[in-house]
């Protein structure tokens, strides 16, 4: 039963009487001389029809003088039709049972109804005192018998929660002991960091919603748990406490870096405030500086002025420098300033200390062979985390001093390695094959899906995506065609190569349609050739039907590449999910396989690459990192032979050199970079849902933590207002289930507290395979 349920039959109680020898009461009188019940009549108006107030006149809300409330139980006031079989009630504010008792000192307003205490009854305690909220709770003797301090704090708490109070369960309320901090705690909604976080961001806008009750019980409460008075102290204290984070702050500073964007003010007025020492020159990373935007930001600057000055660094020291910064450093992208995106160069850090510890292993040595192993076994994360890098920083400062890192320890690294690898194709030759190997064969069902630029490094980045999102993943090693660029290495990698041949090199390095001799003029003659072949070729809006072979393109990073230099690095990650969705689209559509392919790599230096002279009169055609030489010209240059036609030969700038200069971005020429890729193999394993069960689910705040049962392998957990409905999705972000089946989802939106939202399920291509109801914030639907 309710606080108010039992409040309501309580009162009606009044008016029993024994008919064996009484006659009903004419009403129950209800004094309240310090007007304790008076804010919850409106409520009260409701579940008590037969409520009559003492007051203005208003009989439309059952109010009025004293001889209007004699004519209403009467049955005589016009527009009042109390309820048969009920005793009318009269809530008497600001009158004592005392009042009505001195019949003579009564006022003349209230006489016309002194005499219905002998013909009524008056809702009183056993000792003839009227029912204070206090006694009502904490009475054994007609009241509810609870455990309430009987402190003024804890009586003017209860009075201003009286409202929510009067929905709680009665036996929820047996054997706690009530005190100040429960009432207040009552009236705010019980998350006290979230309001004290919402009141530093919001300010003035946080005291305007909230009536006078509910910000006096904040008042009490910041009072009570922080050591803290928001109307004396102020904002900009309380955002110093904040920053600090000692003792009870702490809880709240935790619960601020859960989700800091939340709170967008809050930095600023941390800002506004002088830091402990009034200084900010401290070194340590420590709970006396992590709170401080102002030291992150010191730190930042030190770091950049840092990495700047390895300009003129030999490389072996400059990877040293940079991994003794990564011990300084590193602990900040543990930071929330991390999270808000004001710890760029800290973030770049962590990819360049892998560049470092990676370039310090050369690749130079060995058989072709040899290096492509090592290049797999870990080369290849040199130029991932060397993009990474690149993509962490966004303003000019930050993005020179990272390019200054990676100028100064990956250019030897690369060059070394492409002049020996030069060095044993000239001897051994190329690994790559020829045209005259038969092309792959592939089944029904299965689909080829085209990336123009698909770099090792970039696919070993897509196929971690894949596999994440619980496709079966096998990968392929192989070498580009050369020079590896798209005219010559597109054809190659078609399930249609058989069908093409080289003649003589063009100037374009482009074959030709083997039956006619037909340049394949771009993509027109390819897909032609596919068409006729039996290959249905999808254009980017269709995924096809799953029958039969096909053929798809999907993110051209060779594009964006060629039109925005070494910035690629920030264009990349979005380029692979929207492969990765395609991928996702074409399996969903019924395709049993999609086999990745791609033409060529690439080679990526901020500031541009070097530049190799070649004369314009020995070359026919002159690409950025390979030329067709003239007939009977004689050149130092080396050549190679073009994959379509072993007898023409082709030149290709030696190292990581450019004929043009200033080329941050180009391929065309012979490194690891640029010819050794990847073939990416997915497709869908069977997922059953028989056997899962969403077994535990935890809120704290807005944070939801849920565990998992049964083959979760590849599933992902979303939070939903409607489970069928992607949009719907209230979490800041989807999230994969980790090994031991558990996940952890923020909601952003602190409104939604209290409403009810589905925990679901996401099999890689978002079909839903369970969902649980739950409410956000609290217990389980």
């Amino acid at each position: 039963m309710q606080i108010i349920e039992y409040l309501i039959k309580n009162v009606r109680a009044a008016a029993r009487y024994n008919p064996d020898y009484q006659v009903a009461p004419a009403c129950i009188l209800w004094p309240d001389r310090d007007r304790q019940w008076e804010a919850i009549i409106p409520l009260l108006r409701a579940e008590l029809p037969e409520l009559l107030v003492l007051g203005s006149y208003s009989p439309e809300e059952r109010t009025g003088p004293a001889i209007w409330l004699r004519c209403a139980i009467a049955g005589k006031a016009e527009g009042v039709d109390l309820p048969p079989g009920t005793t009318p009630i009269i809530y008497l504010p600001g009158i004592s049972r005392q009042d009505l008792r001195a019949v003579e000192e009564c006022p003349p307003l209230l006489k016309p109804i002194v005499e219905l205490q002998y013909r009524g009854r008056i809702w009183s305690q056993t000792n003839n005192k009227d029912w204070t909220i206090f006694a009502f709770l904490a009475s054994d003797l007609g009241g509810l018998g609870l455990d309430v301090a009987p402190d003024t704090g804890t009586k003017n708490a209860i009075q201003l929660a009286l409202y929510p109070l009067l929905d709680e369960e009665v036996d929820s309320l047996q054997g706690k002991h009530l005190d100040k901090d429960f009432f207040n705690t009552l009236l705010t909604g019980g998350d006290h960091s979230r309001d004290i976080l919402r009141w530093l961001d919001e300010g003035d806008a946080f005291r305007e919603e909230r009536d006078e009750n509910t910000w006096r019980a904040f008042v009490e409460v910041c009072n009570s748990h922080f050591a803290f008075n928001p109307e004396t102290d102020g904002l900009l204290s309380g955002a110093e406490k904040l920053a600090v984070h000692e003792g009870p702050w702490r809880p709240v500073w935790e619960r601020y870096c859960e989700a800091p964007k939340r709170y967008p003010t809050i930095p600023e007025k941390i800002r506004s405030c002088r830091p402990p020492r009034g200084t900010l020159s401290w070194l340590s990373f420590g709970p006396t500086t992590e709170g401080w935007p102002q030291w992150n930001k010191e730190q930042e600057n030190t770091l950049r002025s840092a990495l700047a000055a390895l300009e003129d660094v030999p490389p072996h020291t400059a990877r040293d420098k940079i991994l003794d910064l990564e011990k300084i450093h590193g602990t900040r992208r543990t930071l929330v300033w991390a999270d808000l995106g004001e710890a760029p160069l800290a973030q770049a850090l962590e990819h360049l200390a892998v560049l470092a510890k990676t370039t310090a292993n050369a690749l130079a040595a060995g058989t072709a062979g040899e290096m492509a192993a090592a290049y797999r076994t870990g080369g290849w994360q040199a130029d991932d985390a060397m993009v990474h890098a690149l993509a962490t920083v966004t303003n000019q400062e930050d993005s020179d001093a990272v390019c200054t890192a990676i100028r100064t320890v990956y250019p030897s690294w690369a060059e070394d390695s492409a002049r020996h690898l030069q060095k044993e194709v000239e001897t051994e030759g190329y690994p790559g094959g020829a045209a005259s190997t038969p092309a792959p064969s592939f089944k029904d069902g299965e689909c080829v899906l085209f990336v123009d630029g698909l770099r090792y490094d970039c696919a070993q980045r897509l196929a971690a995506r894949l596999s994440e999102q619980g496709y079966a993943i096998e990968t392929k090693t192989q070498w580009a065609a050369l020079p590896s660029i798209t005219e010559t290495g597109k054809p190659a990698v078609s399930p249609v190569r058989d069908l093409i041949r080289g003649g003589e090199t063009n100037k374009d390095f482009e074959p030709s349609v083997a039956e006619t001799g037909q340049p394949l003029n771009g993509n027109y003659h390819l897909r032609k050739l596919l068409a006729e072949a039996g290959w249905e070729v999808l254009d980017p809006s269709s995924n096809g039907t799953g029958t039969g072979k096909a053929w798809c393109e999907s993110g051209n990073i060779d594009h964006e590449g060629h039109n925005n230099g070494w910035k690629l690095a920030r264009r990349l990650d979005g380029i692979l999910a929207e492969i990765a969705g395609r991928v996702s689209s074409l399996l969903s559509a019924g395709w049993e396989k999609v086999h990745i392919v791609t033409d060529h790599g690439w080679l990526l230096l901020p500031g541009g690459l070097p530049k190799t002279e070649l004369p314009t009169a020995l070359a026919e055609t002159k690409w950025r990192r390979c030329a067709l030489i003239k007939p009977g010209a004689r050149t130092d240059e080396r050549l190679y032979p073009w994959y379509w036609n072993p007898h023409q030969h082709v030149a290709l700038a030696d190292g990581i050199s450019c004929y043009r200069a200033g080329e941050e971005y180009t391929h065309g020429g012979l490194s690891l970079q640029e010819c050794l890729t990847m073939e990416i193999v997915v497709s869908s394993p069977a997922q059953s849902s028989a056997n899962l069960a969403i077994t535990d689910i935890g809120w704290k705040g807005l944070r939801c933590t849920i565990a998992v049962e049964g083959d979760h392998s590849g599933l992902s957990a979303d939070l939903r207002t409607h489970p069928g409905n992607p949009s719907s999705s209230v979490a800041i972000t989807t999230k994969p289930l980790k090994d031991d089946g558990t996940a952890s989802l923020v909601v952003e939106d602190g409104d939604l507290e209290g409403t009810s939202a589905y925990i679901v399920l996401l099999a890689p291509d978002g079909t839903l395979v369970a969902q649980v109801k739950t409410t956000i914030g609290g217990e389980n639907a």
